[in-house]
């Protein structure tokens, strides 16, 4: 099977060329619907019986739905896996998609240890920027980006680009991140996946961060043709704002409601970022005849 950046033009002109994109998605979103249902269906069962092992199966599982679909789309549609972008790309993109989750968290964080809404955890502190922690750093680093990379194979390596065929970025940002929220909601509802508000709180700032989220995941992977971007920022967003920031964090009442994906800073710093990338959306490749 050939595994190439971009996707292979179509000889039939630009509206077979659209009509086989729609397709695509099409059958991608149904096929990531049925998937996802027996993943959903065995997370919320393990989260039932207090599984621990078991719901983290199902969870990775799960995220590897978007993947599978993608893959299976491809290969009906085109016999071979290209489109995807797995290639390196520019390494500014690469480097971007690293420090900008880093600092994010960096952030959010280090304005709770500044104003005193958090402290800052001396004792795992010095454990953790130790040559001992390395392996296990690299370890979880590793399985974060394994993870993230069965969603964002089919959300950001098939879905947006094959949506950028027939519209514009902003509609395709959003149309994708609502997919992609929505998609979350299951794993809210009937897993353990939430911050510690209510479930009202928790959606009301896991939206906006997730629609924001899925605008720069869009800008970036159409903007490198490498969908080795968005897995690296997802990856590196989930180890280091679940993980690696909480580790050195001593958690307060109001530092559970201000920071994680469901503390009120995500929301604030996403839709500021969205904003930012939203407005270079012009450097943007036009790939709707590629």
């Amino acid at each position: 099977m050939s595994v190439s950046s971009g996707p292979a033009a179509s000889p039939d002109g630009g509206g077979h060329f659209e009509s086989t994109a729609r397709k695509k998605v099409a059958l991608f979103l149904v096929l990531t619907l049925l998937f996802s249902s027996v993943g959903w269906y065995f997370v919320s069962r393990s989260a039932t019986i207090a599984d621990g092992q078991g719901l983290l199966i199902a969870t990775i599982a799960t995220m590897w739905c978007p993947g599978l679909a993608a893959i299976v789309t491809r290969l009906w549609f085109q016999k071979n896996l290209s489109g995807f972008g797995f290639c390196t790309g520019k390494p500014r993109w690469i480097a971007l998609a690293i420090l900008l989750p880093v600092g994010a968290g960096l952030l959010m964080f280090g304005s709770a240890w500044l104003f005193g809404i958090a402290s800052f955890d001396t004792d795992h502190a010095a454990f953790i920027f130790s040559a001992a922690f390395l392996p296990g750093f690299a370890y979880a680093l590793l399985f974060n980006l394994f993870a993230a990379a069965g969603e964002e194979i089919g959300w950001r390596g098939l879905l947006v680009p094959e949506m950028a065929r027939f519209m514009g970025f902003t509609e395709l940002a959003l149309l994708s991140g609502a997919v992609w929220t929505a998609w979350h909601f299951p794993l809210i509802f009937i897993g353990t996946y939430g911050g510690s508000g209510s479930l009202v709180y928790s959606l009301l700032v896991f939206i906006p961060s997730v629609m924001g989220a899925g605008l720069i995941l869009a800008w970036l992977r159409l903007r490198s043709g490498s969908v080795l971007t968005a897995i690296l920022f997802h990856g590196f967003w989930n180890y280091f704002i679940q993980q690696f920031y909480p580790a050195l964090t001593v958690p307060t009442e109001a530092s559970e409601m201000m920071l994680g994906e469901f503390g009120w800073a995500c929301p604030v710093v996403y839709i500021v970022l969205a904003l930012i990338f939203w407005h270079f959306r012009s450097s943007l490749p036009d790939v709707r005849s590629a």
